[in-house]
């Protein structure tokens, strides 16, 4: 018997916060501005103005010119939160969370592989963000680094208590600011004489690899966005929110990220230092500093979310301090250098993943899902993602030193050599859906007495 989601409740009810544990009562507040706001302020990130480069320059494929990168940012970050929007729609419909909701896909004990992976990557996204939060704050005002990434840590450790106080901040103050210092910095660099979007030395050739490291950066929010949209007031809301708010602004951030690399040459370490030449550059990227802190929110605060569904009754508050503890530590040893190769890695997980939902919601569509936490198995449903997977490394290994390796002589013992317009997120996003939905219906007629 599955046990019942959590009890939705609304504006009106007394409670207005995130409850401690997963069986508490699931506030139904966020409207549209307020899930906006915060997708749009995720869409922008100082981690994506030097991450851009994994477009520009994308891994195991040839160079890009600006150009050809804007448009690969455009068409990518589009079909990134198109995903994310995606994904935000069941913990709207539920009220559950991300990795609760992958009981009903996966089975309860089978749930907790995804989620041990999320885990992973979000500690590993907190600790980037904490990492540029620093670069950025020293380069700006000086200090040393440790100190700025142990005021970050702090910060962002304390935004986690009260969270839907953090999304109600954003819509009401930090988003308008967000939005002139963007627009300044845009204004800025593409009105540079020197600024050249045809650039030298790169080509349209590698357009679907830079397109899937704007894909990687999108989605890499897939599994986690149910952990904000459960507090959707509808459905339609939590979609449009999260495509529109998201889509927009990274676009926006990769632009000026683009603009701010060619007018440096492509050194991912000086991004900035076009942006301080403005008169009012300082001001407009200590803006975009301070707020960086709800990325590194948004990662710790659902990688406590993520760790409940493995223990249901553990205290929020508690694993977050501990989670922004770990980020914190781990941001003082670690470099932007890993980014990229961070990047390639996430996509190929997470974009099957969703594939995988979108096939078996389509064969099971009108069948209510068992959330409970030892709901029954579903091993086909993780053979579908490992194929997405596959099909994804076959197209694009990325370029993590071992993994990358170890895919590339499979390509080439299989001889397969991919054609440079394939797309490794589209292909393992079908992939994953075909063979999701082909297993699933062959579920149902196993479930149907006299068939099969």
């Amino acid at each position: 018997m599955s046990t019942p989601t959590p009890t939705p409740t609304t504006a009106t009810d007394r409670h207005d916060e995130v409850a401690p544990t997963l069986d508490g009562p699931v506030p139904r507040t966020l409207g549209f501005l307020d899930q906006g706001a915060f997708w749009a302020n995720l869409g922008v990130s100082l981690l994506g103005f030097a991450g851009v480069l994994a477009v520009l320059q994308p891994a195991g494929a040839p160079p890009l010119t600006v150009s050809a990168a804007i448009v690969a940012t455009v068409v990518g970050t589009l079909i990134g939160s198109a995903m994310v929007g995606l994904s935000a729609m069941p913990g709207a419909a539920t009220g559950a969370p991300a990795m609760v909701l992958l009981r009903g896909l996966f089975g309860g004990v089978l749930s907790w592989i995804p989620s041990v992976l999320n885990v992973v990557q979000l500690v590993g996204w907190g600790t980037f963000e904490l990492v540029v939060i620093a670069q950025a704050g020293t380069l700006a005002l000086g200090g040393p680094t440790w100190a700025w990434v142990l005021g970050a840590g702090v910060v962002t450790t304390l935004l986690t208590l009260r969270p839907l106080g953090m999304l109600r901040l954003l819509r009401r103050v930090v988003t308008i600011l967000v939005a002139i210092s963007v627009a300044y910095l845009a204004w800025w660099l593409f009105s540079r004489p020197e600024l050249r979007l045809g650039g030298d030395g790169g080509s349209w050739a590698g357009f679907w690899a830079g397109a899937d490291a704007a894909i990687a950066v999108a989605v890499s929010w897939i599994p986690v966005a149910s952990d904000f949209s459960r507090h959707s007031r509808r459905v339609s809301t939590a979609f449009s929110a999260a495509t529109i708010g998201y889509g927009v602004t990274q676009i926006l951030c990769f632009v000026v990220g683009l603009a701010a690399l060619a007018l440096v040459g492509g050194d991912g370490d000086a991004v900035f230092a076009p942006m301080l030449a403005a008169p009012l550059g300082l001001v407009a990227l200590l803006v975009l500093t301070l707020r960086e802190t709800d990325q590194s929110f948004a990662n710790v605060y659902s990688t406590a979310v993520s760790v409940q569904n493995l223990a249901p009754r553990a205290d929020r508050r508690v694993l977050c301090l501990v989670i922004g503890t770990v980020i914190t530590v781990l941001a003082l040893g670690v470099t932007i250098d890993d980014y990229a190769v961070f990047l390639a890695v996430i996509g190929s997980v997470f974009v099957p993943l969703l594939g995988v939902g979108v096939g078996d919601a389509l064969v099971r569509r009108g069948q209510t899902p068992d959330l409970s936490r030892w709901a029954p198995s579903r091993p086909l449903m993780v053979v579908a993602w490992v194929v997405g997977l596959v099909a994804y490394q076959v197209v694009n290994p990325g370029g993590a030193p071992g993994w990358s390796d170890a895919w590339s002589a499979l390509r080439d013992a299989l001889g397969i050599a991919p054609p440079s317009w394939l797309s490794a997120s589209l292909l393992s996003f079908v992939v994953a859906a075909l063979v999701a939905a082909g297993l699933a219906a062959l579920e149902r007629r196993r479930e149907v007495p006299g068939t099969g």
